[in-house]
């Protein structure tokens, strides 16, 4: 099940999560969550992993009693109007998705949860001192993935403690929003939460139309492509949103933060890129550890001095949106957001090949879905390449 997580899944956010940076909205990973019985995952996963999924399904059941639906949230005379404003707003954006995006049309988004804290769950990402690879957690139903999902922080963080003990660079972020890919449709679906509904619209769109696309496909074990994918979703979606549907306020809103943010993502892909090379040169195959973390250094050094250029040219009260992630940027939370930016040009390539219909993307993700992991990203990065050239 998809949750969310990285810089651009990313949002300027709020000040936020110690690694990834906030996207105040939105910043998703997928979060395996086994809603199983403790002692079938047992069978499953080993005893050691009981209390683990255990707190998973604990903490979604919770999420899911906490919800009421939308009607009778809206017609308590205890809800604020703005609340009112969100929901009712979030229900045109559930039409316009599945009458304009051809997104799921299910109970899903129907209902709202008041979580009275500050996230939906905090994911662990981990990767080693001289890769960008993120460790993986292997889950029934969701596969292997590049992360792990606590509904509770103090378990993420010793979670995150005990990796470091193993010398793996480590990062702990908020996550505002799951998905569990349509498996709870039957028990009501994903409801709207308190961590992400008082977003900004173009953003409360993104969110939803972003957990909304994993319900259409998810692969398992290839985090990457399933949250690319989802990210190219939302941003055309969002887009398509901002332009049709929403007021000039919004869209102005909208245009300024989302300039910020694909200036911070431009940089940190520039750096991504750096430390890549840092990790595959002649210095670290020969194992000359020192070198290697003399040019990582380097390369972490430059990376902060051009944020801190870019953000003197930013003003207003987001002006330090990204100080958080940079500050506690390193090995994991590159790699956490390679996931959500490296194959996005790929489908939104694949989008416009397909004449910008969404049956005929789905279908065309779905076939590439059905290749081998080397193939589909050699597709992907093709056509990347090609509508680049073009």
């Amino acid at each position: 099940m998809s949750s969310q997580a990285a810089p651009d899944a990313n949002s300027e956010a709020q000040p936020r999560r110690a690694g990834v940076p906030a996207r105040r909205r939105r910043r998703r990973i997928t979060a395996a969550l086994l809603l199983a019985p403790a002692t079938g995952v047992a069978l499953l996963a080993g005893c050691a992993d009981v209390g683990y999924y255990w707190q998973s399904a604990s903490g979604h059941i919770g999420i899911m009693r906490a919800a009421r639906p939308v009607p009778q949230v809206i017609d308590d005379p205890a809800t604020s109007q703005a609340l009112k404003a969100k929901l009712e707003l979030t229900q045109r954006m559930r039409v316009y998705a599945v009458k304009e995006l051809g997104l799921p049309d299910n109970p899903s988004y129907k209902s709202y949860a008041d979580l009275h804290r500050s996230a939906a769950i905090w994911n662990v990402v981990a990767a080693p001192a001289h890769s960008l690879q993120l460790k993986t957690w292997c889950f029934p139903v969701a596969g292997c993935v590049g992360y792990r999902g606590y509904y509770d922080e103090a378990a993420a963080k010793a979670e995150a403690a005990s990796l470091k003990v193993q010398g793996l660079e480590v990062a702990v972020y908020p996550v505002p929003a799951y998905s569990t890919l349509g498996w709870m449709n039957w028990a009501g679906g994903d409801p709207l939460l308190s961590t992400f509904i008082g977003y900004p619209e173009g953003e409360l769109a993104r969110i939803m139309f972003h957990e909304l696309a994993h319900q259409v496909l998810y692969v398992p074990d290839d985090t990457m492509f399933n949250e690319s994918y989802a990210t190219a979703v939302e941003r055309i979606g969002g887009a398509r949103w901002l332009k049709t549907q929403a007021g000039e306020p919004a869209r102005a809103e909208y245009a300024e933060f989302d300039k910020r943010r694909q200036q911070f993502r431009a940089l940190a892909a520039d750096t991504r890129k750096a430390l890549e090379r840092v990790y595959a040169s002649p210095q670290a195959k020969a194992q000359d550890w020192a070198a290697v973390d003399a040019m990582k250094a380097a390369a972490m050094a430059q990376f902060r001095e051009r944020y801190a250029a870019l953000r003197a040219g930013w003003t207003g009260p987001r002006q330090g949106a990204y100080d958080a992630w940079v500050a506690g940027a390193n090995n994991a939370t590159f790699g956490a957001q390679a996931a959500y930016d490296d194959l996005v040009p790929g489908f939104e390539a694949l989008f416009e090949r397909e004449g910008e219909d969404w049956p005929r993307f789905y279908a065309a993700v779905k076939r590439l879905a059905g290749m081998p992991k080397a193939e589909r990203d050699q597709e992907l990065k093709g056509s990347s390449s090609a509508a680049s050239a073009s």
